[in-house]
């Protein structure tokens, strides 16, 4: 059962009265459907619709957890202290309580239930605060590296090594399909524009899994087909890779059996399963 303690996390968290109303307001989760047991993803957009920040969202008391990156938790403290006003509500920024996964066929439900790796199929728990666990195990690469595959077979993506704030929108990285991202709940920063897209049809970028019979570039490399860009490399461990691409292009490619390229390597790529989606294969149908 592996174990592994993430140094590059961070927790912001959001207490007081009103906590729960400011939050409900502002980010992509419904937070009326979050069980105590679980971490559901989520994210606060930009009034175009965007994602801003995106975190795991979990209840913690009285109050809520925003888990984060590290690199980005001090900004989303920042923002959330813009928008509270004068709300009843205590923000807090903790860099030190230590964020552990455990995972596998024998991973024990202690910790709570990363619904993003959940609705994958896969056994995976979050615990934050710490145990008396030998130090080496939790920071062994191994496990660290078997995280990063599983991470990757699931199309689980990251902002940072996935794709860049604000620059991708939350269908392009399955809160649709995660349970990240609500159209019940009413308002929230840039509901209007991710509604419209939900009703329209109209996301075309989505999460695919990148397979090569060579090691495949690094992260950034571009993806073509018929030699024009259709998306790019997110992580990448050797053969494997995530990547956020134009699927209505690369469905129109592999219909007509055009070369996937990353960079100059061939690649193959499929949705995540568990998304039910699917390449369109013609303009019409990639906006039914």
């Amino acid at each position: 059962m592996p174990r592994v303690r993430l140094d590059d996390r961070a927790i912001v968290t959001v207490s007081g009265k009103d906590a729960e109303d400011l939050l409900q307001g502002l980010i992509t989760t419904d937070l009326d459907a979050l069980a105590p047991d679980e971490a559901k993803p989520g994210a606060l957009l930009t009034p175009q619709g965007k994602i801003f920040f995106e975190f795991l969202i979990s209840r913690d008391g009285n109050g809520l957890r925003l888990e984060t990156a590290r690199d980005q938790a001090e900004a989303l403290m920042k923002r959330l202290t813009m928008y509270k006003l004068r709300a009843a509500v205590d923000l807090a920024l903790d860099t030190s309580t230590p964020v552990d996964v455990t995972f596998g066929a024998e991973a024990a439900p202690s910790g709570l239930r990363d619904h993003r790796f959940e609705k994958a199929g896969i056994a995976l728990f979050r615990s934050y605060g710490g145990t008396a666990v030998n130090e080496e195990t939790l920071r062994d690469p191994t496990g660290a590296d078997e995280l990063e595959r599983l991470r990757i077979a699931s199309g689980v993506v990251v902002a940072g090594a996935d794709y860049a704030p604000q620059d991708a929108f939350p269908h392009d990285v399955l809160l649709d399909k995660n349970g990240g991202l609500s159209f019940k709940k009413g308002c929230y920063v840039g509901q209007e524009v991710v509604s419209r897209m939900q009703h329209r049809s109209t996301p075309r970028r989505r999460v695919v899994i990148v397979a090569a019979e060579t090691a495949l570039p690094p992260t950034g490399t571009t993806i073509t087909a018929n030699d024009k860009a259709i998306g790019a490399l997110g992580t990448v461990q050797g053969k494997s890779a995530l990547a956020i691409v134009r699927v209505d292009k690369a469905g129109e490619a592999m219909a007509n059996e055009v070369p996937l390229l990353a960079g100059d390597v061939p690649v193959t790529m499929v949705l995540p399963q568990w998304t039910g989606l699917s390449f369109p294969t013609s303009a019409d149908e990639a906006s039914a």
